[in-house]
């Protein structure tokens, strides 16, 4: 991978933790890079919303429960629009691309539990197949605004809590997305996946409310 593909992974997995302060200096040193494919990788994650800048340097971007609540709701909206919307028009092709990113998933979960290797597999194919439903849309600005939307660390967050029964619902749930989008019923993919976007909500922000009350019995 290049310095931001690494960058990028490392704030994902948490190797740079939210509120965790990068400078190019220290970068450079933990790439083993000069300053400016770290220069350049800085302002590409800029662009993607998972740092912000300071003074001097960049932190990586913390989400309060409000942000939390308020990016599930927008991926509820657009993402349930994109699958109606690929329930019509949707070619031979995406229907291969939606059932291979099945089958990665499928395979993710025979991997060991709880293993960061399946972690991450889990997350890519997750990533795969929601791309291949918003591809299947047909419909470039829907798919500009999800792009914005999607925070690709609050995704993998939420996988490393999930166990096995949540892994196999959300499994369960791409298998009645995906058959919706094949059976060209618009209805039936947008109600399905909004519920499952927003279950997916509801399990970050009860998480979020954990740990924010584990970190407060600890202060007191």
């Amino acid at each position: 991978m290049g310095v931001y593909e690494n960058i990028k992974h490392a704030i994902i997995t948490e190797v740079y933790p939210p509120g965790f302060r990068l400078t190019e200096e220290a970068l450079t040193k933990d790439w083993n890079v000069s300053r400016t494919p770290i220069r350049e990788a800085l302002k590409k994650l800029e662009f993607d919303g998972l740092i912000t800048p300071l003074k001097r340097g960049f932190i990586v971007r913390t989400f309060s429960k409000e942000d939390l609540q308020q990016v599930y709701d927008l991926r509820a909206l657009l993402e349930s629009y994109a699958a109606a919307q690929a329930a019509m028009n949707r070619t031979e092709e995406d229907i291969l691309f939606i059932q291979e990113a099945i089958r990665a998933y499928e395979i993710a979960m025979l991997m060991k539990e709880k293993d960061m290797d399946q972690n991450q597999a889990i997350v890519e194919a997750n990533s795969r197949f929601h791309k291949g439903v918003i591809e299947a849309s047909c419909n470039n600005h829907v798919r500009d605004l999800i792009d914005k939307v999607v925070v690709l660390p609050l995704m993998f967050r939420s996988f490393y809590h999930f166990d096995q029964t949540d892994i196999d619902q959300s499994f369960q749930m791409h298998k009645t997305i995906a058959r919706a989008i094949v059976n060209n019923d618009p209805d039936r993919a947008k109600t399905a996946m909004q519920e499952h976007i927003l279950r997916g909500r509801d399990f970050v922000l009860q998480h979020y409310e954990s740990g924010a009350t584990a970190v407060n019995q600890t202060i007191d």
